[in-house]
């Protein structure tokens, strides 16, 4: 299970099928009248194709049936239903996100359908084993608690993804650059035994970066297609699993023979961290709301995104900012993880604060340089 090349295989399989197929369904959408029309949220002045979620659906069945047919990967396959359960899940967000793409599902039976594509999971054995309770102790999770932990992960990841697909390439790039910073982690940790095997984490891992990866040329500014709720919630999901198997089954007995304080407390930061940009968006979002008396499913103008747009940053940058701060924090929380020497943490605070320099303050430096050099008179 340490063959890098068959990972690769498998997450340039989806890709490849995912950046074949996209343009397909952005002509079928075409065609059939399946777009999202302009309004005061969008930035786009055209109908644009919204079901992007088809490839990532069909991607996502032809990789695992790539990695099926691969020796390799036998030990995910042979007596374990757990991948089928991935694809099960995967069609049942995905018809959820597709309906509601082509005709609005109310609030209520989006976390039906969520629900039951969570107690998908659970049946076919798609769920953490245990539960970290910060600087308290590692919970084995009963039979009773590991459907209520697997319905509210999965609510929260693909909440997370669904609010932050404003932008476009904003959520492709952002789980691309976490999912691949996931893959490396939780295959570090299979490939020094801290993790129960098999797993199907970082197969989910890569898999889901070679999705958005193979997008990402359709969906960068100015997007020709969307992901639609068919993609973000499928995304949603695959970041749900991936981050389940690998945080809820890192064996903590393992863990806490090295003393470290850090290993015992990372499978349940990491996954938090890498997708730190979605999370705070989420966090943000919900106080928000709450403090404006209106529905958590409410639509608004406040998330990241578009307080990057009112600071003075155009689309693209504030894009590439929001996908510099997921690169960030991933390295982050990685370095500690696969550094075997003594860490140093300084490099990460100066880029930090070079980054928030840059995200505060880029506009009104440039502006105010461009306006000296405009009314500076010629000597």
């Amino acid at each position: 299970m340490s063959d890098l090349v068959g990972y690769l295989i498998v997450g340039g399989v989806a890709a490849v099928v995912t950046a074949i197929i996209t343009p397909i369904v952005a002509l079928l959408a075409r065609k059939v009248g399946w777009m999202a029309t302009p309004d005061e949220r969008r930035s786009h002045s055209e109908p644009t194709p919204d079901v992007g979620g088809i490839a990532f659906f069909l991607a996502l069945v032809a990789a695992i049936v790539v990695a099926w047919q691969m020796d390799r990967f036998d030990p995910l396959f042979r007596n374990n239903s757990e991948l089928v359960g991935v694809i099960v899940a995967g069609l049942v967000v995905f018809v959820l996100g597709f309906i509601d793409d082509i005709h609005e599902v109310s609030a209520p039976m989006k976390v039906t359908g969520l629900v039951v594509a969570a107690l998908s999971l659970v049946w076919f054995g798609v769920t953490m084993i245990y539960f970290r309770a910060p600087f308290v102790d590692v919970f084995v999770l009963s039979g009773d608690w590991i459907p209520l932990f697997t319905v509210l992960w999965l609510l929260g990841m693909t909440q997370a993804i669904n609010l932050i697909d404003g932008l476009d390439g904003l959520a492709a790039g952002t789980v691309a650059i976490a999912s691949g910073a996931f893959f490396v982690y939780s295959r570090h940790l299979g490939v020094n035994g801290l993790l129960s095997e098999p797993n199907i984490g970082p197969l989910v891992s890569i898999i889901t970066v070679g999705i958005c990866l193979g997008f990402l040329p359709y969906n960068f500014n100015p997007a020709r297609i969307f992901m639609g709720d068919s993609g973000a919630l499928l995304l949603g999901l695959l970041i749900a699993i991936s981050t389940s198997v690998v945080g809820g089954r890192a064996n903590p007995e393992t863990q806490a023979a090295s003393g470290q304080t850090y290993f015992f407390l990372a499978p349940l930061f990491i996954p938090l961290l890498v997708l730190g940009v979605p999370i705070i968006d989420v966090i943000f979002a919900i106080i928000r709301r709450t403090r404006s008396g209106v529905g958590l499913a409410t639509a608004d103008t406040g998330h990241l995104h578009h307080r990057l747009i009112k600071l003075g940053h155009g689309p693209r940058r504030a894009v590439v900012i929001l996908w510099s701060w997921t690169a960030l924090l991933s390295a982050f929380v990685l370095y500690p993880a696969l550094s075997n020497g003594p860490t140093n943490l300084w490099p990460f605070l100066f880029a930090a604060l070079a980054l928030s320099g840059f995200t505060l303050f880029h506009d009104r430096v440039w502006s105010h340089g461009r306006f000296i050099h405009k009314t500076t008179p010629n000597k």
